[in-house]
């Protein structure tokens, strides 16, 4: 494969000065190195292509490749560098041990990387570029999300309009207008309904008075809708608000509320999905609300589902850009793990495994610690594209350790406390609990569990020696010291060889957490074991929305938790291994189309707020040479 010379210096520069001093090759040479031509992809500019779903279909009977996840401990406010991790461990197959690869990752939220987070491009020497390009509006994708997603929340409270303004007669007229020749018709998406409603007839005239009143109104309840407005920005004023005081909307007042963009159903949707046919029915499958009978409502119901699919037409392909050492990478949704599944594309793998083949390697990352992101991505992602990987690294840090042994609160934006920046090796084995249990879950799947320790200046052979130790100890396959921030792939060889050896001795099938025959909260309650919990506890709300779901015949989709990163519990401040407790569902939501049911611990948000100094304060254009600064 194509690579490039990396010219480290010390102490390492910003992130955003790296990326800048490396011009990215024209991606047409990354294309070609994987044997794509011009008619497998889009150009957008000179280094960013959205590859087309035809090259699986082109590829479909090719021997895939090895399938690797990154995922992590439980991370501190300041992350752990999966991401980064991700990208050296690419950049080290590729560039260092002759091998083909391909990373894919999700796009970055804009809400972070102007937030408190920075974003998600990987750091130091080993990253995607253009960075800048990476982390901000990329080719479009997460608008195209947010324009679906609205589109849909302004039909909702539109139709609940029109059906209280006008009577089924006047309602059927209006959703069914004559033609030049003055005949009435259903178009294609109404015969979906008519279907759904058990009406076999093909013309609107035929239909009787009660079968115009189930055809043409919806008779949404208001107090059921879930789907919400969203946009791409950290915005805690948002998260609750009413809608409808204008004067033109007749007192049809309601609260609802703005999620992040990233949590919208539809990324779930683009991030699930296996074919643009599937998009198109996962999309029309999506469930608003319930009428006021009880039944589901979804964007088919309300016309919807063909002009969804037509917004997110190019979205559902990936987009090919690369890293530092001029390895490929395939960027595609989004979601955060946190309060979605946390994985990038189940196409964007497909592809990459046929593109790297037998003996090549697709490496992707999960979202934070491994007790929501690889939960997710083996019980989820796994389970709608029947892959299985052949090794699950765990990313984990001197740092992260000492604070889950007892060490000071960890906050950004404040200097560290002394305790992790001198040696204390008591400090380090009491926080390896947290590695070990981590270890544990992840190893419960079937998979080879590598660790890959990241190191920072200031980490000693000793608390080296000892997470080595741990992690050998708890059954890790392998446990690797890691320079990829400092050296690039260079520091990440000793990580790719063990990873080679793991994927080349994985004999075990894939196993799951839970079947998805039992109920809801059995389901729920695997979950919460594995997080070290004694039980479940549910809100009376909770209750209520499991005994809905349950009767509408979704309680055999799996299970998606929105649950704090910053602990196994609910509880941010739990750090360690927590046990005994008892897990509070706070509520449970339906994403139908995308295929999981979401509960929500605790006090979990579905928009995040900006802190005090967010990182925006630090970005800046440099208006004589167009380049972007402090982005990180």
């Amino acid at each position: 494969m194509t690579s490039r010379k990396l010219q480290v210096v010390s102490p390492v520069p910003a992130d955003i000065d790296i990326a800048n001093s490396v011009v990215p090759l024209h991606i047409s040479e990354i294309a070609k190195d994987l044997h794509l031509n011009p008619d497998h992809y889009d150009l957008y500019g000179k280094y960013k292509a959205k590859v087309l779903l035809s090259v699986f279909d082109e590829l479909k009977e090719r021997e895939d490749g090895y399938y690797v996840v990154v995922g992590g401990i439980t991370p501190t406010p300041l992350g752990e560098g999966k991401s980064t991790t991700t990208v050296g461990l690419c950049q080290a197959l590729g560039a260092f041990l002759d091998k083909k690869v391909v990373t894919t990752l999700r796009q970055p939220s804009q809400g972070p990387t102007f937030g408190i987070k920075g974003g998600a491009a990987g750091g130091g020497y080993s990253q995607v570029i253009p960075m800048d390009e990476f982390n901000l509006h990329l080719t479009g994708d997460i608008h195209a999300i947010t324009a679906a997603n609205n589109l849909l929340a302004a039909a909702i409270d539109t139709r609940i309009f029109h059906e209280n303004t006008q009577k089924d007669a006047a309602l059927l007229n209006r959703l069914c207008p004559p033609n030049k020749e003055g005949v009435r018709t259903f178009n294609d998406i109404m015969f979906r309904r008519l279907k759904k409603l058990n009406i076999n007839k093909t013309k609107p005239e035929d239909l009787t008075p009660e079968e115009v009143n189930k055809f043409a109104r919806l008779d949404i309840d208001p107090d059921s809708i879930t789907w919400r407005r969203v946009m791409d920005v950290n915005d805690r004023f948002l998260r609750k608000i009413t809608v409808g005081q204008g004067p033109d909307e007749k007192g049809m007042v309601r609260e609802t509320g703005f999620d992040i963009s990233v949590a919208s159903e539809i990324m779930a949707v683009l991030a699930l999905t296996t074919s643009l046919s599937d998009m198109r029915e996962r999309l029309g499958k999506m469930v608003i609300g319930n009428s006021k009978s009880g039944d589901p409502i979804t964007a088919d119901d309300l016309g919807l589902g063909g002009a969804l699919t037509v917004l997110m037409k190019d979205a559902i392909n990936p987009t090919l850009m690369q890293t530092l050492e001029g390895t490929p990478v395939l960027v595609h949704a989004g979601p955060f793990a946190n309060i979605a599944h946390g994985n990038s594309s189940i196409v964007a793998d497909k592809i990459a495994l046929k593109l790297v083949g037998p003996g090549g390697y697709v490496v992707t990352e999960a979202g934070f610690g491994s007790d929501i992101g690889t939960e997710k991505f083996m019980n989820i992602k796994c389970r709608y594209s029947g892959l299985k990987p052949q090794c699950a690294i765990i990313v984990a840090t001197i740092r992260a350790l000492k604070m889950h042994g007892g060490g000071p609160v960890v906050t950004a934006g404040k200097p560290l406390d002394r305790a992790y920046v001198t040696e204390n090796v008591g400090l380090v084995e009491a926080g390896c609990v947290n590695l070990a249990r981590h270890i544990e879950n992840t190893r419960a799947y079937g998979v080879n569990v590598v660790v890959a320790v990241n190191k920072f200046s200031t980490d000693t052979d000793a608390e080296i020696a000892a997470v080595k130790n741990a992690a050998l100890a708890a059954g890790a396959f392998d446990a690797v010291l890691c320079t990829h921030h400092a050296h690039g792939g260079k520091g990440a060889v000793d990580l790719g060889i063990a990873v080679q050896k793991a994927c080349e001795s994985a004999t075990q099938p894939l196993k799951f957490l839970y079947p998805l025959d039992i109920s809801i909260k059995e389901k729920i309650e695997a979950i919460a074991r594995s997080y070290g919990a004694s039980g479940v506890e549910y809100s009376d709300q909770a209750e209520k929305q499991i005994e809905m779901y349950t009767k509408q015949g979704f309680s055999g989709l799996p299970i998606c938790m929105a649950k704090t990163q910053y602990s196994f519990s609910d509880n941010a401040s739990a750090k360690g291994a927590p046990s005994g407790f008892v897990l509070p569902i706070r509520d449970v939501r339906g994403s139908i189309g995308a295929g999981f049911i979401y509960p929500l611990v605790g006090t979990m948000s579905t928009m995040p707020g900006l802190p005090t100094r967010p990182c925006f304060y630090d970005i800046d254009l440099d208006t004589e040479t167009g380049r972007v600064k402090g982005l990180s």
